[in-house]
């Protein structure tokens, strides 16, 4: 089963409505002129026509609805179909996806299969689209909008350094320990109703855009410094600029060249 299969049956079938709308529009038209003209004759021709035309327009529609109607979109989804189709639009989109059936990540979204209401969600939107080429390339064009979107790398590191001292500082730690990134987003948007708007795929995004920056310290002239983790459920997932994924779980901002503590003086710690 292929959506593309149904796409291609259903395009001379949806021509011919259009093609009897167009004629039912055109008819309509000499009628009202010759209503008005007292052109009776024509009128009564012209109203047959229409008639005619609105019966094969009706089984036209008929067959576009039984067309549709055979199509079994929830065994679509429940047999794993529309996945595949869809991980191979991926592939040939470019668009970077992984994951296991029914949840995916095709950064920086979140992509879950609702299949018992053949539903699919995008992060916490619920996009009712049954063609795999058509989603990835709502996911595509979402992408490229946020590769577009201005950043400005040294300000959102700035803010990282800024909480990243609140988080110091309430862990009674001196500065150059390493902090988990997870850490620092929740001091960056305390409120959970803030996290709607602001979500760690989408702080995740920002970490890849810095990651992939020019940027090496902040206004105040602090380095940093990504790190990873034992602890998977702390790793964030991000694509740098080559389309490689990397996982970052943890950072440090330190004075001076180097930092005060190695990751391996802080793996015992971990």
């Amino acid at each position: 089963m292929n959506y593309e299969d149904l796409y291609l049956t259903l395009q001379p079938q949806e021509k011919n409505v259009k093609d009897k709308l167009s004629a039912l529009q055109k008819l309509f038209k000499a009628i009202s002129r010759e209503t008005e003209g007292g052109d009776i004759k024509s009128l009564i021709k012209d109203l047959n026509a229409l008639a005619e035309t609105a019966s094969a327009l009706s089984d036209d529609i008929t067959q576009v609805q039984d067309t549709v109607s055979a199509f079994d979109t929830a065994s679509y989804f429940e047999s794993g179909e529309f996945a595949d189709q869809m991980l191979s639009i991926c592939r040939e989109q470019n668009v970077n996806v992984r994951g296991e059936f029914p949840v995916y990540e095709m950064f920086p979204y979140r992509v879950k299969l609702d299949t018992e209401n053949q539903d699919i969600y995008l992060d916490r939107k619920k996009i009712p689209c049954v063609r795999p080429k058509s989603f990835v390339e709502l996911v595509k064009k979402g992408q490229d909008k946020l590769t577009k979107a201005t950043f400005n790398a040294q300000t959102f590191l700035n803010e990282l350094s800024e909480a990243y001292d609140l988080a110091i500082m309430k862990a009674k730690k001196q500065p150059g320990y390493d902090i988990y990134l997870t850490n620092l987003y929740k001091i960056l948007v305390p409120m959970s109703r803030y996290r709607k708007d602001y979500d760690q795929q989408s702080f995740a995004f920002d970490l890849a855009r810095l990651y992939s920056s020019d940027v090496q310290e902040t206004k105040n002239g602090k380095h940093f410094q990504f790190g990873p983790s034992r602890k998977q459920n702390k790793a964030i997932r991000i694509l740098d600029q080559n389309g490689q994924e990397q996982y970052l779980s943890t950072i440090r901002f330190y004075e001076g060249e180097t930092s005060l503590f190695t990751a391996e003086d802080q793996a015992e710690k971990r």
